[in-house]
């Protein structure tokens, strides 16, 4: 099962990562100016990420795979990690499609000051 983790960056800013059952980093957000916010995206994930349409595969510039995750109002609310190949990044979404739903939220974000994790831009 995947869960969510809120952290907080070095910048002050609260970020979320979602995580697999080996607690891998499959996609993650940043730059919210307080946890509430943060936590209103997270519910957002939960809702949106049931529906293929909202996941947006795309590639880098040197032809790595990834992925958005975006809102209703077409806002992105999650960029994935960098995946080895295509369908490294399918089975990533086939976890956040099945998981995320009924993932549970870890707040860190008074334990510690992260700093960001390498997500694809």
């Amino acid at each position: 099962m995947g869960k969510f983790v809120i952290n907080k960056n070095t910048n002050g800013e609260f970020r979320f990562d979602f995580l697999d059952s080996y607690e891998q980093l499959i996609f993650s957000k940043s730059g919210y100016k307080n946890k509430a916010m943060c936590l209103i995206v997270i519910e957002s994930i939960k809702r949106n990420s049931k529906e293929d349409s909202k996941f947006y595969r795309k590639r880098t510039a040197d032809n790595e795979c990834y992925f958005n995750l975006k809102s209703s109002n077409g806002k992105i609310i999650g960029i994935s990690k960098i995946y080895e190949d295509k369908a490294a990044r399918e089975d990533a979404i086939q976890f956040v499609k099945t998981t995320s739903a009924d993932a549970p939220i870890e707040d860190l974000s008074k334990k510690s000051i992260k700093a960001p994790l390498e997500t694809a831009s």
